[in-house]
Parts: structure tokens; C-alpha cells; sequence
């Protein structure tokens, strides 16, 4: 199990990546949609820019979805790399060309969402492969899975918070995507690493 645990912390970082790079795409489409033609040329590339980014990290990570845990630890460094390239375009897009109020907050709303289903979807792995496991050892998942949801929550109420608020800057708001998306990756290895090293209860 110790192997499998490990992979689920690497997919569940990897998936919530996606998932935030799908939704931010999403947004910049739309947006670029509705750009007036003089600025839907820069639109449309930067939303080239980021799938070829958000591409390129699906063919990494399909690579490495058969390797062991040394490759993967490896893997994710240049998957760091490749989404911190990813999310400094975006900074780069809203500090120029997309400073509308209402582009940030459509940007952070989707991007909070995608934040939102990705700790829900890893929870729920988590409790399936928990379920795996001898019962013996149900107490320490369940307080592993309790710790999650509390977090998961957590972030989602600072989330919806920072949505009612409305008219913060993409600075702050990239900085509370950033703090979930650490809590998050926090949680997950927290987890992870209760299935993959369970405390002897006999």
C-alpha cells in the first residue's frame, strides 16, 4: 500500500493542477470571446500560451503515471516548474492587459471552484482507499479523514469569503488561491502518509 500511497499524493497534486489550469482556461476563452478585435489577438495567445503550458504538463505527468516514487518526486519538481510558469502568465496577463475587476473575480471564482472539487474528489479517494485497509487501523484514517474535511472546509469558507467580497486585487486573491492550494497540497500528503504508515493499534 505504501507505493499505491504515494502515487494518490502524487495524482491528487498533479490533478488539482489541471483541474485549476482547465478552469483558468476556461475563463480566458470566454473572456477572449468577448474581446474587441484589437486586443482578441493578444487574448487568443495568451490562451495558446497557456494550453501549450497546461499540455505540456499533462505529457509529463502521463509519462510518469507507471513510474515509482523516487521518479515521481523528480517529476513533480519539473511539474512545479511548469505550473509556476503557467500561473506567472496569468499574474504577467492580469498585471497588464486584464486588470477588469470582474475578469479577477470570474478568474478567482472558477479557479476557487476547481480548488474546491479537487479536495472534495481527494477526499473521497482517500476514504476508498482507507476502506482497503485493515480495520485495524480505522481510527487513525478516520482521524486522517476527519483533519481533511476540516481543512477541505476551511479553505472553502476563506474561498466563498474572498467571493462575497468582490473587489479585491488579482494579487490578493492569487495569494489566497496560493494558501489553499498549499493547505491542500499539506493535507493530501497528510493523509497519504496516515494510509502508507499506519500506527500499530495491537
Amino acid at each position: 500500500m505504501s507505493q499505491q500511497s504515494s502515487m494518490h499524493y502524487y495524482l491528487n497534486w498533479a490533478k488539482e493542477r489541471i483541474d485549476e489550469m482547465n478552469a483558468a482556461l476556461a475563463s480566458f476563452e470566454v473572456k477572449a470571446g468577448e474581446a474587441k478585435a484589437d486586443s482578441m489577438v493578444k487574448a487568443e495567445q495568451v490562451v495558446a500560451d497557456l494550453k501549450n503550458r497546461r499540455d505540456e504538463f499533462q505529457a509529463l505527468l502521463k509519462t510518469q503515471a507507471e513510474a515509482g516514487e523516487a521518479a515521481w518526486a523528480r517529476t513533480k519538481t519539473d511539474l512545479e516548474k511548469q505550473w509556476n510558469g503557467f500561473e506567472a502568465q496569468m499574474k504577467g496577463y492580469f498585471e497588464t492587459a486584464g486588470k477588469q475587476i470582474e475578469q479577477q473575480q470570474a478568474m478567482f471564482r472558477d479557479l476557487a471552484a476547481a480548488q474546491t472539487k479537487a479536495w472534495h474528489e481527494a477526499t473521497d479517494r482517500f476514504r476508498e482507499a482507507a476502506g482497503k485497509v485493515a480495520a485495524a487501523h480505522t481510527g487513525d484514517f478516520d482521524a486522517a479523514l476527519k483533519q481533511m474535511k476540516a481543512d477541505a472546509s476551511e479553505a472553502e469558507a476563506r474561498l466563498q469569503k474572498l467571493k462575497q467580497a468582490g473587489s479585491q486585487s488579482w494579487s490578493v486573491l492569487s495569494a489566497a488561491l496560493a494558501e489553499s492550494r498549499k493547505a491542500f497540497d499539506q493535507a493530501n500528503k497528510a493523509a497519504w502518509e496516515a494510509l502508507k504508515n499506519p500506527t500499530s493499534k495491537s
